[in-house]
């Protein structure tokens, strides 16, 4: 039986915002998700492979930069949250965030000690979380309730497709600068110019959301439901269990793909999520969030598995494409499910709480996987993260029944 397309009851939720929606904001502010993609996903494939094999670093010391980078964004995502709100203003705090990594991503160039390392890793960190709820609010504020996953789905495809390019730009410059012992300086600097283009997008093709009429309930400090907390906390479960990706690049190169390859694989593993994004999440909006989210759980918990058991390179291509579908079946999805438990105007601080909680909870999980690592196998990391998506699986079936023709209202 098939949902009704107003199976979430938050049309009032809704009532507030007087300005006229359209898609096409999403599309801009997907774009900005682009080009941050290019740049992010330029470096980022090589740099747990940079850590380890050129600095020496240790793999407990790779999982603390990476958790690093989450955790300490978080308490910028949960402020910056709460400021959208507050002024009503979002633009600014993406401007921030973009012009922070801007800063830290090339200065990474010329670092030589971890210490550094962590330092400009945690300042890309502040930028990602003075960008992340201020965007996601304006992706909410640009859609209507019975379009808000193939919104966010479209944002995520604009989003991975950058991340597909960025790989394969990494790939061009491995290649060509193969043999120059500036290749990773290169590289690092590189990382610029696709940020230039997103301030620019952001600047001059980006609307600003109308600021929404004030509440009764908005003068409620935390005036969150409930259902948005219990959902939150399955979340912190499964995320204990979802360390940082470096750890699957990490696990590629000890099965035998090579570091030419490695951008490749990254690439095929956002292409996939990059057009997996949109049906998945536009699906989302027929049959409801928590089956949608509950099929992504189980994907990754069959994809961890297959990262534990993997012996050969071809098993590793196989993985990281069907790791795309579990980011494609979750990552838009649970945040079109937070605007529709959330009034516009707690949306900022919604986000903000949502993000920084998942971000704060990344530094324990990636300490985790790298003490697994170090001190058991490779395989043991993949083997907690599954079982912990499995138990999340169970307990978002307990508590929102997501096989009920509604989602529930006692919460």
């Amino acid at each position: 039986m098939h949902y009704q397309k107003n199976i979430y009851p938050l049309k009032s939720m809704d009532q507030p915002e007087k300005k006229k929606k359209s898609i096409g904001n999403v599309f801009y502010i997907g774009l900005l998700s682009f080009f941050g993609g290019i740049s992010q996903d330029i470096f980022v494939p090589i740099l747990p492979l940079y850590l380890s094999n050129v600095l020496g670093l240790d793999k407990t010391f790779i999982g603390l930069s990476e958790g690093l980078v989450t955790s300490g964004a978080s308490v910028f995502k949960l402020v910056a949250g709460f400021l959208t709100d507050k002024f009503g203003k979002k633009k600014p705090f993406i401007f921030l965030g973009y012009l922070f990594s801007l800063i830290a991503r090339p200065l990474l160039a010329f670092t030589t000690v971890g210490a550094a390392v962590l330092g400009l890793r945690f300042l890309d960190g502040v930028g990602k979380g003075m960008k992340d709820s201020p965007k996601d609010a304006l992706i909410a504020d640009s859609t209507e309730v019975s379009t808000r996953g193939r919104g966010f789905g479209i944002a995520r495809m604009l989003d991975t497709f950058g991340s597909v390019v960025g790989p394969l730009v990494l790939f061009a410059l491995l290649y060509f600068l193969k043999d120059s012992p500036a290749k990773y300086h290169i590289i690092l600097i590189s990382t610029a110019i696709p940020l230039f283009i997103t301030l620019a997008i952001l600047k001059f093709k980006v609307r600003e959301s109308a600021t929404p009429e004030k509440t009764a309930a908005a003068s409620v400090k935390f005036a969150l439901p409930r259902r948005f907390y219990l959902f939150l906390g399955i979340m912190l479960l499964f995320s204990l269990g979802n360390s940082s990706d470096a750890f699957l690049i990490l696990r590629a190169q000890n099965i035998g793909v090579t570091l030419l390859a490695i951008p490749l694989v990254y690439a095929l593993f956002n292409f996939v999520y990059a057009i997996a994004s949109v049906p998945l999440g536009s699906l989302s909006d027929r049959i409801g969030r928590e089956k949608v989210i509950m099929l992504g759980w189980f994907a990754y918990a069959i994809a961890y598995f297959g990262f534990a058991f993997a012996n050969a390179s071809y098993q590793i291509w196989l993985l990281f494409a069907f790791y795309g579908l579990y980011y494609a079946t979750t990552e838009g999805v649970a945040k079109a499910f937070v605007a529709d438990m959330v009034s516009a105007d707690h949306r900022g601080r919604a986000y903000g709480i949502y993000n920084t909680a998942i971000g704060l909870v990344t530094l324990p999980a990636s300490l985790i996987a790298g003490l697994l690592w170090d001190h058991f196998n490779p395989s043991a990391p993949f083997f907690f993260g599954a079982s912990i998506s499995l138990v999340a699986v169970v307990l978002l079936v307990l508590f929102f029944n997501p096989f009920k023709g509604a989602t529930p209202a006692v919460l």
